[in-house]
């Protein structure tokens, strides 16, 4: 196995695991164990399972930044705008359940926390986007006037639930449900 092939085995094999099991719950030894590689070998890529945690939500957090940006367009309207995040972010998430479920447990856990509120108070670049548009939204008197961690809420909160709702198969989204639920999302924050 090529040392990028390597990494990647560990990335996948973490992912893996930690979505089944939590953080706690996925050791190195069972990381190395699913990838196919020595313990011992973990350690050259990652100096810790901390910093394995941390790469592997950046490169998660890349993914979906990705998938959010394409077909992003600055000069349309605010609404199309803000449907297309909800969207885009929607969609990655049930075409990706196991993405989803690392960044649900990685925000979720003390990992997440600094990450998070560094992201709502606009210190984390990618996660500006979601702060430039609200901010535009509040400034244009679009949206209602709330603190980022309440519009947040009431934008992807919804989006997360029926996410999850859909990859545990009590709901199943079709397109014409993705986009009523987005829309609905926006009827929840839109002036």
């Amino acid at each position: 196995m090529m040392k990028l092939e390597k990494r990647e085995e560990i990335f996948r094999a973490a992912l893996e695991l930690i979505a089944e099991h939590g953080f706690h719950g996925a050791p190195m030894a069972m990381i190395a164990e699913r990838a196919g590689v020595g313990a011992g070998t973990i350690y050259r890529y990652f100096e810790n399972k901390d910093v394995l945690i941390a790469e592997l939500y950046r490169e998660v957090e890349d993914k979906l930044s990705t998938a959010i940006q394409e077909g992003y367009v600055t000069e349309k309207p605010f609404r199309e705008r803000f449907l297309h995040i909800g969207t885009a972010v929607l969609r990655f998430f049930i075409e990706n359940p196991r993405d989803f479920r690392y960044l649900e447990q990685f925000h979720n856990s003390p990992y997440g926390v600094e990450h998070r509120r560094d992201k709502l108070q606009g210190k984390k670049g990618e996660g500006n986007l979601f702060c430039m548009l609200f901010d535009e939204g509040i400034y244009q008197q679009v949206m209602k006037d709330f603190p980022l961690p309440i519009l947040f809420a009431l934008a992807f909160g919804p989006l997360l639930s029926v996410a999850r709702d859909h990859i545990l198969g009590f709901i199943t989204l079709d397109d014409a449900l993705i986009v009523r639920t987005v829309e609905a999302c926006w009827d929840g924050v839109r002036r």
